[in-house]
């Protein structure tokens, strides 16, 4: 960062890239949740007209763990006007390496249901991301409260899947009979 004044004066003391980021009350950041299986085989959602944004900023990625729909935009956002070159490394989507010297925004689309996409900046090795491109609008990422949530499933049973890039996966099956709320529990361990 001590290369970069424009992204270094953007903190008070120098940032660091937390693969794990263990929120005040103990509860675990970054964790991608998805429904894994068990949506009928007839069931199709098109891809949402908004655009989900990834931002670089302060020459790190915001957010650090995202989900994006087949066929719907990704904005890469160059937010510190400096050089950025951002790389997916996909495999069931083909990879891009693309370059943004100055502040200007990007898109891409993603083709297959892909868990997870690798996203970094090969010109500054510490910026890393990850994107969850889904078929389907049924994931969501934790928060600073440990919390996500997944709206709007139709009755039947799930496998819900938790992905977290340092401690791998866990699944649970959920039933869900009509409007209610179920809560689901993953705990990770420290490896």
């Amino acid at each position: 960062m001590t290369e970069e004044p424009k992204c270094k004066a953007k903190y008070q003391a120098p940032p660091t890239e937390e693969v794990v980021v263990v929120n005040p009350n103990g509860t675990l950041a970054n964790v991608f949740v998805y429904v894994k299986s068990g949506l009928p085989a007839t069931y199709k959602a098109p891809a949402p007209a908004g655009s989900v944004t990834l931002d670089q900023d302060g020459c790190r990625y915001h957010p650090h763990a995202l989900g994006i729909m087949v066929g719907q935009n990704l904005e890469i956002k160059n937010s510190d006007g400096i050089l950025h070159n951002i790389k997916a490394k996909g495999t069931k989507n083909r990879p891009f390496n693309i370059s943004q010297p100055t502040t200007m925004t990007s898109t891409r689309t993603f083709t297959a249901p892909e868990v997870m996409v690798p996203l970094e900046c090969n010109v500054h090795g510490w910026m890393h991301a990850w994107l969850g491109v889904l078929a389907h609008p049924f994931y969501s990422v934790s928060g600073s409260n440990g919390g996500f949530s997944i709206k709007g499933l139709p009755p039947g049973t799930y496998t819900i899947e938790a992905w977290h890039e340092k401690y791998g996966t866990q699944t649970a099956t959920v039933t869900v009979t009509g409007s209610e709320t179920k809560a689901q529990d993953f705990t990770f361990a420290a490896k």
